[in-house]
């Protein structure tokens, strides 16, 4: 079977549920028998991208990476589900227009949801000065304009957001 690659960009706060999602998403997804690979921001972080920081030049270093490793698999035929942030729209544009087939999915979640939700404990130590350029709290996330896909995580189950995605995959014709 022949199948069309396409990245589907997970991007959200810290606690939004950007990997619960894709992880449902490629677990339907291999169900039906579809290559699938997920890049998810912290596991890239600590193999791919170790060593960079989080000042703006090294978050956007760390996206274009992701982005470089989405492209190749995405032409490769594979459905690359990205897991990351990726707070500043300019990088995730660039990485939208290298790759051609992409699907941003707005992973939306408000703050107060997301530090509720805090199982590591970051935004804590970020609120108490521990965690220096923490986004969504002394840095920016700047929300996409026009994504194809919103998944509103204080308001819809795993279940209901991943059905979206996988919608929107089927509407896009790589389903």
């Amino acid at each position: 079977m022949h199948q069309r690659g396409v990245t589907v960009w997970f991007t959200g706060l810290s606690g939004a549920g950007k990997t619960t999602i894709s992880r449902a998403v490629e677990q339907e997804l291999r169900t039906r028998r579809r290559l699938v690979e997920i890049l998810d921001g912290d596991v890239v972080r600590q193999n791919l991208t170790k060593g960079l920081g989080f000042s703006k030049e090294d978050r956007d270093e760390n996206i274009r990476r992701i982005g470089f490793v989405a492209h190749l698999l995405t032409r490769n035929g594979v459905i690359v589900l990205v897991s990351a942030i990726s707070p500043y729209r300019e990088i995730r544009q660039q990485v939208r227009d290298r790759i051609g087939d992409f699907i941003e999915v707005y992973v939306n979640a408000p703050l107060e949801v997301c530090e509720q939700r805090d199982v590591k404990g970051l935004y804590k130590k970020a609120r108490a000065g521990e965690i220096k350029q923490f986004t969504g709290i002394d840095d920016p996330y700047e929300a996409p304009l026009k994504p194809e896909v919103v998944c509103r995580t204080d308001l819809e189950t795993e279940v209901e957001s991943a059905a979206k995605v996988l919608r929107t995959l089927e509407e896009f014709g790589y389903l």
